[in-house]
C-alpha cells in the first residue's frame, strides 16, 4: 500500500509540471493495477457479497470467449483467460478465500487448487471445492440484462450443471447485481488515479483543438480523428473507442444522426467544432466530449449565441446532477431533469452512463439518445454512492438560420451526497486559433 500512495504522489506532482501529465510506463502500471485489485478484493468485495447475500462466487470462461467481469479479477500480466479459466471466491464468514482451478496461481489472490496428476477432470475437482465448502449460494455471471455480467457460455453453464448434485444445482443464483456492484464501485485510491486519467483526456483533447494539430481550410475532421489516435498511441495509452470529429455550420447539417459517423468535413472559419474521446489508463476508461470554435479574420471570440449556448448546456449538467440521489433509478433522474430543464426553456436530450471499469459501464442508465421517455431495466436501475458517469447530454438550440446542437460529456463521481466533476469540465469553448493577448490593431 506504501508504494501504491507513492505513485499517486508521482502522479499528482506531475500534473503541475508536465502539460500533458506523466504516463506510467507499462511495468509501473501493472504494479499499481494489482495493488488496486487487491485493495478491491479485500476491502470492498467482501461487503457486496454479503449486501447479496452471496456466500459463493464461481467465475468461468475460456480463452478467446472472455468474462468481462473475471478479467477484472486477474493480475495485470494477465491479458486474457488461459484454457479454461475457473475461479472460486468464497465466503467462509471472516475472509474471503480465492481459488483458481488450474495448475498454477492466478496472482496473488487466487491460490491453485487443481493437481491435474490426482484429479485429471477439471469440472470434478471443481465440484469438489463447491461440495467441500457447502455454500449456501452459488452465484454465477448469468444475466438477463445487463451484458457485463452475462460472460459464462451456454456450454460452461450446462456442464456446471451436469457436474453439480441436485442438491448444489438448486442453489445455483444469479450473480447479475454482484457484478454491477463490483464493476461500479469506486475507492478513494482508484479516485486518486482517476483526476490523473481525466487530466491526460482533457489535455490531449485541448491540444487536438489547438492550431498545433488544425490549420482552418486545410485540416478535415478525420485528420484530427487520426491524430487523436496517433497521440494516444504515442503517450502508450489506447482508446475504448474510435474517436469521432464533427462541425457545425449554418450551411451544413447541423444534427447529424446519433445512429451514423459524422462524414469527413474541411474544417472553416466560423465553425462550432465538437469531439468525442476517451482513454484506458490504468484499468479505468475516460469518456470526453468537448467544443471548440474557429475564429473568423475579424474576430477574437465566439459569438454571443454560442457562448450562450454552451452556458445553457452546463446549466443542464446541473440540472441532471441535482437531481442524483443514493436508492433513485436512473429512470426517475432522467424524468425529473428532462422536466426541469423543459421548465427553463431548454430543450434537452440526456443519455448519461456510469463509467469505470469499461467506458459504457455497469449501473443505472440515465436515458439513451432515441429513449427520452426512460429505459427499461438498466435504467429501472438504483444509484450507489461511490459510482461515476459520464454526464453526456445535449442541448438543441434555434436561430433563423441555424439550429444547432450543443454536445457535451464529462466524467463526474457521486459519493453518495454530492457530485464532483472528476477534473473539472469546459467552461468555456476553446478557441482556434487563440488569441495572443498582446497583439492588437
Amino acid at each position: 500500500m506504501k508504494q501504491l500512495f507513492t505513485f499517486i504522489i508521482l502522479l499528482c506532482s506531475c500534473i503541475i509540471t508536465a502539460q500533458v501529465p506523466h504516463v506510467l510506463s507499462p511495468r509501473e502500471q501493472a504494479r499499481v493495477q494489482d495493488q488496486l485489485l487487491k485493495a478491491r478484493f479485500e476491502q470492498v468485495l467482501p461487503d457486496l457479497m454479503r449486501e447479496q447475500g452471496i456466500d459463493m462466487w464461481v467465475l468461468i470462461c475460456r480463452e478467446y470467449n472472455e468474462d468481462p467481469v473475471l478479467k477484472t479479477f486477474l493480475p495485470a500480466t494477465w491479458l486474457s483467460a488461459r484454457r479454461t479459466t475457473m475461479l472460486i471466491i468464497y465466503d467462509n464468514g471472516q475472509r474471503l478465500e480465492g481459488l483458481a482451478v488450474a495448475r498454477y496461481a492466478a496472482g496473488d489472490l487466487f491460490r491453485s487448487a487443481w493437481n491435474p496428476d490426482r484429479q485429471p477432470d477439471q469440472w470434478k475437482q471443481l465440484k469438489q471445492l463447491i461440495e467441500e465448502r457447502n455454500p449456501k449460494k452459488i452465484a454465477i455471471n448469468k444475466a438477463e440484462h445487463f451484458g457485463h455480467a452475462d460472460g459464462l457460455s451456454a456450454q460452461h453453464y450446462e456442464q456446471l450443471i451436469q457436474y453439480l448434485d441436485k442438491k448444489f444445482q438448486s442453489r445455483v443464483v444469479s450473480a447479475e447485481t454482484l457484478c454491477v456492484r463490483w464493476l461500479e464501485t469506486r475507492t478513494a485510491q482508484e479516485m486518486v488515479l482517476y483526476e490523473q486519467a481525466m487530466r491526460i483526456t482533457h489535455e490531449i483533447i485541448r491540444e487536438a483543438f489547438s492550431e498545433k494539430v488544425i490549420q482552418p481550410g486545410v485540416t478535415t475532421t478525420e485528420d484530427v480523428v487520426w491524430w487523436f489516435r496517433q497521440r494516444a498511441a504515442e503517450l502508450g495509452l489506447t482508446v475504448w473507442f474510435h474517436p469521432s470529429v464533427d462541425v457545425q455550420r449554418p450551411s451544413g447539417n447541423s444534427q447529424a444522426t446519433f445512429a451514423e459517423r459524422p462524414g469527413e468535413s474541411v474544417i472553416q472559419p466560423g465553425d462550432l467544432l465538437h469531439c468525442d474521446f476517451g482513454i484506458t489508463y490504468l484499468g479505468l476508461n475516460t469518456d470526453c466530449q468537448e467544443n471548440a470554435y474557429i475564429l473568423r479574420p475579424d474576430e477574437t471570440e465566439a459569438p454571443a449565441f454560442l457562448r450562450e449556448a454552451h452556458q445553457k448546456a452546463l446549466r443542464l449538467m446541473d440540472i441532471l446532477t441535482v437531481e442524483f440521489r443514493t436508492g433513485r433509478t436512473g429512470n426517475d433522474i432522467l424524468a425529473a431533469a428532462i422536466a426541469q430543464a423543459r421548465a427553463e426553456d431548454i430543450f434537452p436530450s440526456i443519455y448519461t452512463h456510469p463509467i469505470g471499469m469499461h467506458g459504457h459501464a455497469a449501473g443505472p442508465t440515465i436515458g439513451l439518445w432515441d429513449r427520452q421517455e426512460g429505459v427499461p431495466f438498466t435504467g429501472d436501475y438504483k444509484m450507489y454512492p461511490n459510482t461515476a458517469y459520464s454526464i453526456e447530454l445535449n442541448s438543441k438550440n434555434f436561430l433563423d438560420d441555424w439550429n444547432f446542437l450543443m454536445k457535451m460529456e464529462e466524467n463526474a463521481f457521486f459519493d453518495g451526497t454530492t457530485v464532483r466533476y472528476i477534473d473539472g469540465r469546459q467552461r468555456d469553448l476553446l478557441l482556434i486559433p487563440r488569441p495572443m493577448q498582446h497583439l492588437g490593431q
